[in-house]
């Protein structure tokens, strides 16, 4: 059996230490025109991670689907829909996104977007043939972060666990 006492010490043991993470201190990567990511976190154990992702007026995430795991995002700022949809995500909007769905992003309007992504699994961007022409996974995303900060002389945050 084990007692309170017990757990107490495991969890101490066994556990990562929390963390409050600045996201002033980590800078907005570009990922494609008129598109950046900002990353949270790294999780190496599941291959899922969480960034910020910022679209200006006119800007589109080109047509993909997610493969190995569900997307949740929280709209932040702005708004933004997908062509293959009715609905229009605005701040305050949750969208989940099942494994396998294919869609493309695009903003609408006069403000730029901010919402906050939680994805697993990889990205695949896609062409009018459904031939997968890139991808994108929670390393690729790292390296990219890595890359920016290095080039532009800017620390790099610890984000993994």
């Amino acid at each position: 059996m084990i007692t309170n006492m017990d757990l107490n010490k495991f969890t101490e043991q066994f556990q990562l230490d929390d963390q409050a993470i600045d996201l002033n201190n980590i800078p907005w990567i570009p990922q494609s025109e008129r598109v950046w990511f900002k990353p949270v976190r790294f999780d190496l154990t599941t291959g899922s991670w969480i960034n910020l992702l910022k679209v200006k007026p006119g800007g589109a995430v080109n047509r993909h689907r997610h493969s190995g795991g569900k997307v949740m995002a929280f709209t932040l700022q702005g708004q933004w829909r997908y062509l293959e949809r009715e609905w229009v995500a605005k701040p305050g909007t949750f969208v989940y996104e099942p494994p396998g769905d294919i869609h493309t992003l695009v903003v609408d309007g006069e403000e730029e977007m901010i919402t906050l992504f939680i994805l697993e699994g990889i990205i695949q961007y896609l062409d009018d043939n459904d031939k997968v022409v890139y991808q994108d996974d929670l390393f690729s995303k790292m390296n990219l972060y890595y890359k920016y900060c290095e080039e532009n002389n800017i620390p790099i945050e610890n984000l993994k666990y």
